[in-house]
């Protein structure tokens, strides 16, 4: 249990303390910083063995606070001064740094940082999902998709590439805002949709990475600089989205997909909150993929059953998405929706403009669609055929179970 604890707080918290630590020390002292907060860690899970503290979260911050001292003093050796902070003209004490508002200003300038355009658009992506969320390189390469390898590359010239141009630790201001902070939510829908559909082979899944995307995603809100019409669409998907969570995995650990889900689960104040953030999403009269991602989203939620979903009205979504945003994906899910909306040889057609090489580590949406469809146009063999392949591109065991179970339906419909 302590180690379950642990593991949470280092979530949701090792971000917090390497943001702030980085505003103290710069950020020529990541890696230091970075190693600082991994030693906190460990030494919890070492002291929290015998006794649990009390507030376990005002522990790490005093345990965090007395890394400072010893990173002060590694920094000393290496030079005869300490770097001093100043926020306009006065300086802040480090007692204050941890301060609420202090920790999310931190955190703000994190995610600015990485996003740097100094940086390259994948490593970016990795460094904020690493420094700000706490991810690991495994878990960076379920999210984005790649290998592990590929991502400690990329975090490596991340923090050269910090390093060799000397970046501030600063929100941008100005132009350089509205480009920045495209990034900053492509990073938090990547965080969100790894804990939506995550890639981890026994746990579907994960609450506690959708609430991390909907906390950074509230703090880009909360700024009057950050809060615009796009981020209040990607906060009502997030919304729409995590209503849904506790539907899609049944007592026994199962998972359940739209069809049967029992809708009366679904957590309708988050869909009233993702209403509102729709209603100031709109204001604006340019739409962003977030906001037709959201229209799609509350197009399903607004259906009081799968058999009354409006497949037309989701479909003139993803065309609208798709045109602003071309990514296989969507075409994938177009070709899901003529299935369900019984035009098969649209479908097809939307199928035949895909190859799996394109959805690399979800290989096996792309075969469980073909799949669907050769079910759909009484084709069963070829349909158990996409199954099988299915089944071998899919690492989550979860899916694996529920592509197994279609398998089993197909056979006994062939026999």
């Amino acid at each position: 249990m302590k180690t379950k604890l642990i593991d949470h707080l280092f979530r949701h918290h090792s971000g917090k303390m390497v943001s702030v630590l980085t505003r103290i020390f710069g950020l020529t002292h990541l890696e230091i910083i970075e190693d600082a907060v991994q030693d906190t860690f460990i030494k919890a899970s070492i002291s929290w063995r015998k006794q649990q503290p009390e507030h376990p979260e005002a522990w790490l911050t005093q345990a965090a606070k007395n890394r400072v001292l010893d990173i002060l003093r590694k920094i000393s050796a290496e030079k005869k001064h300490i770097p001093s902070l100043k926020c306009g003209i006065e300086a802040i004490t480090i007692k204050d740094l941890f301060l609420d508002s202090e920790i999310e200003d931190a955190q703000l300038r994190m995610i600015f940082t990485a996003c740097h355009p100094k940086l390259h658009a994948k490593d970016r992506i990795a460094f904020a999902l690493k420094t700000v969320s706490g991810f690991n390189t495994k878990e960076i390469a379920s999210a984005l998709l790649t290998k592990e390898d590929t991502i400690k590359k990329r975090l490596s010239r991340a923090r050269k590439a910090i390093q060799n141009n000397k970046l501030q630790f600063k929100i941008p201001q100005g132009k350089a805002l509205p480009e920045r902070l495209e990034s900053v939510m492509e990073v938090l829908y990547l965080i969100f949709n790894e804990g939506f559909h995550s890639n981890q082979k026994k746990q579907l899944v994960r609450k506690e990475l959708c609430g991390e995307a909907m906390r950074l995603s509230q703090l880009l809100l909360k700024k009057e600089d950050t809060r615009t019409s796009e981020n209040y669409a990607l906060f009502a998907l997030f919304c729409f989205h995590s209503a849904r969570l506790d539907s899609k995995i049944n007592t026994d650990n199962k998972i359940l997909d739209l069809k049967t889900q029992d809708r009366s689960l679904w957590h309708f104040p988050l869909v009233e909150l993702g209403n509102t953030m729709m209603t100031k999403a709109v204001k604006s009269n340019s739409f962003s993929c977030y906001h037709y991602e959201a229209a799609i989203a509350a197009e399903h939620i607004r259906a009081s059953s799968f058999e009354s979903t409006n497949w037309d009205k989701i479909l003139h979504w993803y065309q609208c998405l798709n045109n602003l945003q071309p990514m296989p994906t969507h075409i994938l899910t177009m070709a899901v929706v003529c299935i369900q909306n019984n035009d098969l040889e649209t479908a097809k057609k939307y199928l035949n403009d895909l190859n799996p090489e394109s959805f690399t580590q979800r290989a096996y949406l792309y075969y469980g669609t073909l799949a669907d469809y050769y079910t759909a146009a009484n084709q069963l063999k070829k349909a158990i055929i996409n199954i099988d392949l299915a089944l071998e591109t899919v690492t989550n065991s979860q899916e694996k179970e529920y592509l197994q179970k279609k398998k089993e339906a197909l056979l006994k419909a062939t026999s």
